[in-house]
Parts: C-alpha cells; structure tokens; sequence
C-alpha cells in the first residue's frame, strides 16, 4: 500500500503509530483479532469479550438462550448492541492487524532504538556508563579502570548528559530569539523598501503636476531630475533587497540549525546524544557570533532630498514678455537711418 512508506519512519512517528495500536482495556498492542464496533474505535477480541461479559453476567455462550446483551465502549461510551453471537457478531479490523504485522517487522529489523545503551568498542560487554572529561568522550568502567582513560578525570553519564541538554536548550533559545530579531528587521526592512517605493512615487508626482505646468520650456529638466529619482530609487531599492536576501539566508541557516539542535535535544539516550552535541553546541555559538549584517540608517527610504520648488520659475514665466525699451530704441533707430538717406 501507499500509506506503508510513510508510516514505517525511524524516530516521532513510529511511537505516534504505536500510540495508536494500543488497546483502551488492556494497554497493551492489539492481539489478534481486532474487532471495530459501530463507533469505529477498536478493541481485542479477549478483551471486548471480558467487557461483554461484565455488563452481560448472565449472557454465557453463542448458544445461550439469551437473544444478545449490550455494553458500554471504553473510549467514547457509545452504547454498542449486540446479538446472540455475542463480540463474534462484530467485525474484524482486517487493516490494523495488517498494520501490526507491518510495525513488529518494522521494528524488528530497527537499528538501536533511543535510550537502549551503547556498547563499548572496546570492552564489547560493558555498557558506556561514564564519560571522560579528559576526552570529552562517553566511555566504560572498564576503560577508566584498564584502558585509556584510567589515568582521566571521569564524571557520571548522566550529569554531563543534563549539564549538556541544558546548554543546548539554552543555545536553542538563544537561536530562536536571534531568529525573532532577524524576522522584525527583515519586516522592517521591508516596510522600509515599500515606503521607498511610494515616496519616490509620490516625487514623481509632484514633480510630473509641477512640470505639467511648465510643459514647453521645463520638458528637459523634468526628464534629467525624474532620472535622478529613479536611480536613487534604484540604489536604495537594490541596496535594501540585498540587505533582506542576507537576512532571510542567515534566518533559513538559523532555522536549519535550530532544527537540528531541536532533533539533537530530543535525544533521550545519553550516550548517543553526548556523541554530537560537543561539535553541535560550538557550532550554533560559532553562528551565533557570526558578521553582523549592515542596516540602513533612519530615513534612509525618504526621498524628501529630491522636492523642487517651481514658484520663482513660474513667476519668472508669467513675467515673460518682449522688452518695451529694446522695440522703441529699435523703432527710432530706424527712422533716423530713413531721415538720413
């Protein structure tokens, strides 16, 4: 079947699928058979049979006279009736007997599960049980007192295992945090493009109503100051998008670790979780004391610099005219050349 890929996965949702083959009466995996009843929930057979039986005491056999009984369902009380076969009369759950099957075969060829202990190499019957400060490795009794951590500064496994989870939770808030002020500039950032944005929209605007007014004579200016605009929008865009890609590649390698950590602290066994978590811990501080990303200053996406002021030049072009003085000199100057000839 489809669903058997996703199902048999090592870790979280394999214990979420044993979760759901226990049985509500017995706590244990279901037996075969598996009955459903008329509420959809499920129950071994024996054990339907054992609840049957405590509410129906004089019910004694599929061959009884009694016509049939009722009982009660564990998990939601829903009353389920029953005829003279009794819990024979329900039918089987063919398809979570199959799924047992598939999960004791699953787990059967599981490698070592979380919390079972770690061998040690070198002393194949002795579980790993101490941990060598020295090193800075898991190890066995028998190599702090033989082998080669005998003349080493040892701990209890479990001490280090807790001192050790404890700095990785901390590391882990310390990475979340980091990622909430990265996630707050990078919002920042970009309420800072998008005001950019429409206040170079809105200067080009006014400066498009003010040359509108001025068509003929300020074409040229316009064009050369809207150029001057775009390229600083140009700047300033490019400029904060590169600040937001930075951002949002440290927040997916931040979040890529902090999932990794989250595996990591989820680790139960000692031994197997104090394998890594030395490299994993140096790491995230590594990270976490990595280059700082730039900021843009305050204002930066104002694009107050480019306003111009047209009043003095449209007072200028109301006030254009030809000059009276110059046409009258013009005027007398050529009748005196006509007196002349």
């Amino acid at each position: 079947m489809d669903f058997q890929a996703g199902i048999l996965q090592d870790g979280s949702p394999m214990e979420s699928l044993e979760k759901q083959l226990i049985c509500p009466i017995c706590l244990e995996m279901f037996s075969k058979p598996v009955v459903i009843l008329p509420c959809q929930h499920n129950l071994c057979r024996k054990c339907a049979n054992d609840v049957f039986q405590a509410a129906n005491p004089y019910w004694q056999s599929r061959g009884s006279l009694i016509s049939g009984g009722r009982f009660r369902c564990p998990s939601c009380r829903h009353e389920v009736l029953l005829d003279r076969h009794g819990v024979y009369g329900l039918q089987r759950n063919l398809l979570v007997e199959n799924i047992i099957d598939i999960y004791k075969q699953e787990c059967s060829s599981r490698p070592l599960k979380n919390g079972e202990h770690l061998m040690c190499k070198e002393h194949e019957d002795e579980r790993i049980n101490i941990y060598c400060v020295t090193c800075e490795v898991p190890t066995c009794s028998m190599c702090k007192v033989f082998g080669a951590h005998k003349d080493c500064e040892v701990a209890p496994l479990q001490t280090v295992f807790q001192g050790q989870k404890t700095e990785l939770n901390n590391c882990i808030s310390m990475l979340v945090a980091g990622n909430d002020r990265i996630q707050t500039i990078i919002s920042q950032l970009e309420d800072s493009c998008q005001s950019t944005e429409e206040n170079s929209e809105a200067a080009k605007r006014e400066l498009c109503a003010r040359f509108d007014a001025l068509a003929a004579l300020l074409e040229e200016k316009k064009a050369e100051l809207l150029q001057r605009i775009s390229r600083e929008q140009a700047d300033k865009t490019t400029f904060i998008q590169s600040l937001i890609c930075q951002y949002k590649e440290q927040l997916e390698k931040s979040s890529r670790l902090v999932e990794t950590a989250i595996q990591a602290a989820e680790e139960t066994g000692g031994a197997a979780f104090l394998m890594n978590v030395k490299q994993l811990i140096k790491t995230i501080v590594e990270a976490s004391k990595g280059g700082r990303l730039d900021k843009i200053e305050q204002g930066y996406e104002s694009m107050d610099a480019f306003s111009v002021s047209l009043e003095h030049l449209t007072e200028a072009v109301h006030a254009l005219d030809f000059d009276p003085a110059e046409e009258d000199e013009e005027y007398f100057d050529g009748e005196e050349e006509e007196v002349e000839e």
